[in-house]
């Protein structure tokens, strides 16, 4: 079966649509032919073999509202989907809308909801004509929570042809990476707790939040992974609020380093509060290492992942006072904690296992495009 990925961008590019796409990709190409086709943020067209993986970036003139602009891509989509057996895009992405549409593809699409967009309104009303044709073209439309679908604006007349089939994460590499005490020896007070967050530190992950809330909340310290361009302003309110001595800001870390936080915390927290956080992988990577979660009860696939009462707490979006009460319950009681963490990771090995995640999407294809899968 020859199958073609389309996406925005492709490792090394870092985030979360950009990892899955890799996933499926590295995580299928013993079982299929598949090539995957990018865009380049800027410059010339190159082909590359990445982990085996066929990948083409299209020649771009630059990124705009969060878009390569490419007119190679338009022909290259032609180019490549005429030997595909199924085409699967990932959204939003309008650019692989209208090439799919404009190029005269007649074989089976699969899409990937990964999120609505949130952000851009006016570029919505541009393209909302070329996503609807793409919904009712589809033979399938992946999502990763029941809540894509329900806490969509879109979805709603396409949920007869939705397939719940969750992000996957491979445990056996989390479980072999190197285990040191990265965050235990920056602590002020070593009898202190650690909670974690990681991300990008944008508008929509309720840092700022964290922060206020942070400042009701006892016998922790509170460690930030990430950077951003809100990052000055964060360092800013921790010392305003005369918590930076509570307050560890870590930057952008290695991924063996975020492996050994992620392992050397006690809590991690996620406190987003605009729906542009659709689902936080993240969680998973912590739920792997037994640590609860706190999370907010945005109206995506984020509450899905960690459930409330069995191994998260989960919180109002932008409510500071929920979400310092939640982490003065998770600090000061070990039993919840670490009942909350075995859950956590059972919850991880059953439903979110990459292998069982694989064959779900493998599954998938087959019964769209009616050929078994070999191997």
């Amino acid at each position: 079966m020859k199958i073609l990925q389309v996406n925005k961008l492709y490792s090394p590019h870092i985030g979360g649509i950009e990892r899955v796409i890799q996933d499926i990709a590295e995580g299928l190409s013993d079982r299929y032919d598949i090539k995957v086709l990018v865009c380049q943020p800027k410059g010339k067209a190159i082909d590359e073999i990445i982990n085996s993986v066929s990948v083409r970036r299209s020649s771009s003139i630059g990124t705009f509202f969060s878009m390569p602009v490419s007119f190679q891509f338009l022909c290259d989509f032609r180019r490549l989907s005429r030997s595909a057996d199924l085409v699967h895009i990932h959204m939003p992405f309008p650019l692989a809308d209208i090439a799919c549409l404009l190029s005269g593809y007649k074989g089976k699409v699969v899409v990937s909801w990964h999120s609505d967009i949130v952000k851009q309104k006016k570029m919505m009303t541009l393209y909302k004509p070329f996503m609807t044709a793409l919904l009712k073209r589809a033979d399938c439309i992946l999502v990763a929570t029941p809540g894509h679908i329900t806490g969509s604006a879109y979805l709603g007349p396409y949920k007869e042809k939705c397939r719940v089939i969750p992000y996957g994460i491979d445990i056996e590499a989390y479980e072999k990476a190197e285990a040191y005490d990265i965050l235990t020896q920056k602590l002020t007070d070593p009898d202190s707790k650690k909670i974690l967050f990681t991300g990008r530190l944008v508008y929509y992950k309720g840092v700022d939040v964290l922060l206020k809330a942070f400042c009701q909340t006892t016998d922790c310290e509170l460690f930030i992974a990430g950077d951003g361009i809100l990052r000055q302003d964060l360092e800013n309110e921790a010392k305003a609020d005369n918590i930076e001595d509570r307050v560890h800001f870590l930057g952008r870390l290695s991924d063996s380093d975020l492996k050994a936080a992620l392992r050397d915390c006690d809590i991690f927290v996620l406190p987003s509060v605009e729906n542009s956080e659709a689902f936080g992988i993240v969680q998973m990577e912590a739920m792997v290492y037994s640590k609860p979660v706190i999370n907010t009860s945005l109206p995506t696939g984020v509450p899905y992942v960690s459930l409330d009462g069995e191994s998260a707490i989960t919180v109002p979006p932008k409510d500071e006072k929920a979400l310092a009460g939640a982490i003065n319950t998770l600090v000061h009681d070990d039993q919840m904690r670490q009942q909350y963490g075995q859950e956590a990771l059972r919850c991880v090995r059953e439903k979110y296992d990459m292998k069982k995640v694989m064959d779900s999407i493998s599954k998938m294809y087959e019964e769209i495009t009616g050929q078994e899968v070999q191997g």
